[in-house]
């Protein structure tokens, strides 16, 4: 895709991909994912190098770690919309049995899905292997990786944050969801963390900012000024400032829809302001 209609289209059916699916079992997390889907459209339709099909080794293409694993309905929805498993899959979204756990898991083969993910804390260390290995391999693509502002939180990050400025990581473009809230309230009331910005500086990182990351214009420029910083020494962090719960009014401006599903007034509330752009499953 490259016209930002076609992507904002898509932006649009995914926000309804995410809320039926939670509905439907009522149990997952729409707030983190509607606020994040501008990013995964953008990241798996322009931004990264992907081959058509799914090799878990992932040699000679760009991967995608997603570490804050609990907003997988939107990352289910983008892979199944970009084609790497059927559409109407995404009606098995957290049953027993089905590929699509609530929490992203590579036991069932799920196409796309690279680590089990949601025990938040570790995708920045899976990443930091990843780049790597893509060193050792003498491959120049790069590896991407999403986080939540609250997962900071956990220690583990740090770790690799140092780790990744001390061996000069440069292949490296971690995402930080700066949404300001998390499941107990805003990321301030719960934990303050002060300037992620120039925490990551202080680390030796290499820091852009997306300051509308909810804008499609916005997050592509960003992410290409993130891309142009690779290759020089030094990881690279994005901080994409995003408003949870994005696209549906009752749920934006607020942490209660982080891990919430909505009752059915509140889905044809939301499904009416996301017009159906390319069909439901």
């Amino acid at each position: 895709m490259s016209n930002i209609q076609q992507l904002n289209d898509l932006v649009t059916q995914v926000r309804r991909d995410i809320l039926r699916m939670v509905h439907k079992v009522n149990s997952g997390h729409p707030g983190g994912s509607l606020g994040c889907a501008e990013f995964f459209v953008a990241l798996f339709n322009e931004i990264m190098d992907i081959k058509e099909g799914f090799d878990m080794d992932g040699k000679e293409e760009d991967l995608f770690f997603l570490s804050n694993g609990h907003i997988s309905p939107v990352y289910y929805s983008v892979l199944a919309r970009r084609g790497y498993f059927p559409v109407d899959e995404l009606n098995t979204f957290r049953l027993i049995d089905s590929r699509l756990q609530g929490h992203p898991t590579t036991h069932e083969g799920l196409p796309g899905v690279r680590i089990a993910s949601g025990s938040l804390g570790q995708g920045m260390s899976v990443a930091l292997g990843a780049a790597q290995a893509k060193k050792l391999n003498g491959d120049s693509h790069l590896i991407y990786s999403l986080h939540g502002d609250g997962e900071l939180q956990e220690g583990q990050n740090w770790e690799a944050i140092m780790y990744a400025a001390a061996k000069k990581v440069d292949n490296l473009i971690s995402t930080i969801d700066l949404n300001g809230k998390q499941i107990d309230g805003s990321t301030d009331e719960v934990l303050p963390m002060g300037s992620i910005k120039q925490k990551f500086e202080a680390f030796g990182w290499d820091v852009a900012e997306i300051a509308k990351g909810n804008d499609m214009d916005a997050i592509l420029e960003g992410m290409a000024t993130a891309k142009s910083k690779t290759g020089k020494g030094k990881p690279v962090c994005v901080l994409l400032h995003t408003e949870m719960g994005n696209g549906v009014d009752f749920m934006m401006h607020t942490h209660a829809w982080h891990g919430k599903a909505p009752n059915d007034d509140q889905l044809a509330s939301a499904l009416s302001q996301n017009p159906e752009t390319l069909g439901d499953y």
